[in-house]
């Protein structure tokens, strides 16, 4: 990819005439760069490694609803929705991705005693908590009819995600003044494990407890949605009433700058302004493109072909260490003068692996399935899954390196939030492009075929077979959305994304801040 070509020095190209006066001037001046110090090799101390434990912890709480709206939740609902009323429940993980909108209150409002970040943490946690024991008292009635509930379910679920996006922008900002300078790097991967221990354990791991047939097979208790929600609800309380009584938060550093909400948010849109900012959102959005269909609908497509929900779960459970190997080493990888070079070679493997995936569903034998075939989708899956743990760290790590720390939950957010949203925004058309791109047809007595896009779900199916009718899919959409975005990915790629993320990374870190009146 011609990664290891980089040009060295600055590429003063992407700044404006004032940014690249400034620019030059700290060059010629022998200027030393904060990304530059990270660079030294230093034992990790006691503190940082505490404060590490509690970021995972912290990240870990957001994991959870995340997990709960974005994974488990509609594989529930898989059996009774179509693929257009699963877009409609998609919308729940929008606030994840236009936490931007509000987080420069959560940098400029706060209680002095208690801290500028725990001031936000602690409310949002108690109410996330206080969430999950409402949903775990309704969940029951939401989910006999989910057909007519889906508008009450996704309001449910997306407030849920709202208050774990609010948190999360108070804990990205203390990530920057929690951990030294030198361990900076390693708050994405606090990030990382945290985060997908939370989304696993509510995800695959949940499903699979949840599974009567796997309960009934190692003979454990079967756990329901109404009691994980309960369990996670008073985690939620006891970690807050730990952070309320032992944890103190450092005082704020005196600064003259002002901190009102107006002036971070026209700080913050002096920072959007910048030309090299605006290219790396531009960047972020179209980054995720390549793989959108294998993200949205490929474990739906398996399932749906017979893959059981407890051997999903334990492929998943096989691939978790690799994950928090992979952010580890990611971590260590972007720690360099090349911070985005781990994150650009995971493009590769990952856009084949996106390819795999799609054979995988075409070829997907009829159940039950060889071990030889299991063990390759555990292959296959840690294989895609250390793809993009490398990929969110090697991101997360530019992040941390580049925002100001003065606005870092804000400036973290920001970066994070069109990361987000590069996965997002496709999603909707990509199950909305599924069920438009899928010929499906209901076939009765006589011969007689009546063309329905519900036998793309099913709940559809089972309609067509109320009336006596097989359903019958002479084309599935699945196919044609996951080569449009393979190729979409593929030159975007190549066109834009490498060339430019190549001079991003190049550019000192001074450019990226914004002095505060």
């Amino acid at each position: 990819m011609g990664i290891d070509g980089a040009e060295e020095g600055v590429e003063l190209s992407l700044l404006g005439e004032e940014e690249r006066e400034e620019a030059s001037r700290g060059l010629a001046n022998g200027e030393v760069e904060e990304d530059e110090v990270s660079t030294l090799k230093r034992p990790i101390g006691a503190k940082d490694k505490r404060n590490m434990v509690l970021l995972c912890i912290l990240y870990l709480i957001q994991g959870v609803p995340l997990g709960l709206a974005l994974g488990s939740v509609p594989f529930l609902l898989r059996e009774h929705l179509s693929y257009s009323q699963l877009a409609t429940f998609s919308l729940a993980s929008y606030p994840y991705s236009l936490k931007l909108l509000w987080s420069p209150i959560v940098d400029s409002v706060y209680f002095p005693s208690v801290g500028r970040r725990k001031s936000w943490i602690l409310p949002m946690q108690f109410i996330v908590g206080s969430l999950m024991l409402y949903i775990s008292l309704n969940v029951q009635k939401l989910l006999d009819d989910p057909a007519d509930n889906i508008i009450e379910l996704s309001a449910v679920f997306t407030s849920l995600v709202f208050f774990s996006a609010t948190q999360d922008i108070a804990v990205d900002g203390w990530a920057l003044t929690l951990l030294s300078q030198d361990c900076l790097s390693y708050a994405s991967t606090c990030q990382t494990i945290g985060l997908n221990t939370g989304f696993f354990a509510s995800f695959t791991v949940f499903l699979a407890l949840n599974s009567e047939a796997f309960s009934a097979k190692w003979g454990i208790p079967h756990l329901s949605l109404a009691t994980y929600l309960k369990f996670w609800s008073v985690v939620c309380y006891s970690v807050t009433l730990w952070l309320l009584l032992f944890k103190k938060e450092d005082k704020e550093p005196a600064n003259d700058a002002d901190m009102s909400i107006k002036a971070v948010y026209k700080t913050i849109w002096s920072i959007c302004k910048l030309r090299h900012v605006q290219i790396l959102v531009v960047v972020h959005l179209v980054a995720k493109i390549g793989f959108a269909a294998n993200e949205a609908v490929t474990s739906l497509k398996m399932v749906e072909k017979g893959f059981k929900r407890e051997d999903l779960a334990l492929v998943v459970l096989i691939d978790f260490p690799f994950q928090i190997m992979g952010g580890w080493l990611a971590a260590k990888w972007s720690r360099g003068d090349k911070p985005l070079r781990p994150w650009l070679i995971a493009f590769v493997p990952r856009l084949l692996l996106a390819l795999v995936a799609t054979l995988i569903v075409l070829w997907f034998p009829k159940p039950p399935i060889s071990t030889g075939f299991f063990f390759f989708l555990i292959v296959h899956t840690v294989l895609s899954s250390f793809a993009s743990t490398v990929q969110f760290v090697g991101i997360s790590a530019f992040h941390t390196r580049v925002s100001d720390p003065l606005i870092g939950g804000t400036y973290m957010t920001l970066l994070n939030t069109f990361t987000n949203m590069g996965g997002t925004w496709p999603k909707w058309f990509v199950l909305k492009g599924v069920d438009l791109l899928t010929d499906a047809t209901c076939q009765v007595a006589d011969g007689i075929h009546l063309q329905t896009t519900e036998c793309v779900s099913d709940h559809g199916k089972a309609m067509c077979k109320d009336i006596n009718g097989v359903c019958i899919t002479r084309r599935d959409g699945y196919y044609a959305m996951s080569a449009i975005c393979m190729i979409l990915g593929v030159l975007v790629l190549i066109g834009f994304i490498i060339p430019r993320a190549l001079k991003l990374q190049a550019l000192p870190t001074s450019v990226w801040r914004i002095k505060m009146e």
